[in-house]
């Protein structure tokens, strides 16, 4: 008899205990809201792909007049 009266002290002491912790976690603070992160910059992926690059590139070619050095 002793037996059964501390099995179920245990089994009711762990539902409290379950119980409680359930409810202690269903008080949280809000989460706060993640600002939006800003679009980034379309990089150019190679070289021939950026414009600052292909005018440096021009620039170079008009500045050689094509003579042998």
């Amino acid at each position: 008899m002793f037996a059964v009266l501390l099995v179920v002290a245990v089994v009711v002491i762990v539902l409290v205990v379950r119980a409680t912790a359930a409810a202690g976690s269903e008080v949280r603070p809000p989460r706060q809201a993640r600002r939006p992160r800003p679009p980034q910059a379309a990089r150019p992926v190679a070289p021939d792909d950026d414009p600052e690059f292909l005018r440096e590139l021009a620039r170079r070619v008009r500045r050689d007049d094509g003579s042998p050095a």
